[in-house]
C-alpha cells in the first residue's frame, strides 16, 4: 500500500468540481474505485487513461482507505 498517497492525489475546486484526482490528470479517485468495483483491472484502467500510473491507481485505493478509516458505521 502506498503510504504517501499525498504525492499522487490532489483536490482543487477548479478541477473536476473539487473531487480528489490523480495529480497531473483529470482521473478522479471515484472513477478508479468505480472501475475496480466493476471488475476492471488496474492495467485496463491505465490502458484507458494513459496518463494514469500504477502508483497513482494504488494511491487512489490508499486515499479511499484512509478516508473511510475515520468514518463510523451504524447498523440499521
Amino acid at each position: 500500500m502506498i503510504k504517501e498517497w499525498r504525492h499522487f492525489i490532489k483536490s482543487d475546486p477548479t478541477l473536476m468540481m473539487g473531487k480528489p484526482v490523480i495529480t497531473g490528470t483529470r482521473v478522479t479517485v471515484e472513477l478508479i474505485l468505480e472501475k475496480l468495483a466493476a471488475g476492471e483491472t488496474v492495467e485496463q484502467i491505465i490502458d484507458a487513461y494513459p496518463r494514469l500510473t500504477k502508483a497513482g491507481a494504488y494511491a487512489a485505493l490508499a486515499f479511499a482507505s484512509e478516508a473511510l478509516r475515520a468514518d463510523v458505521v451504524y447498523s440499521t
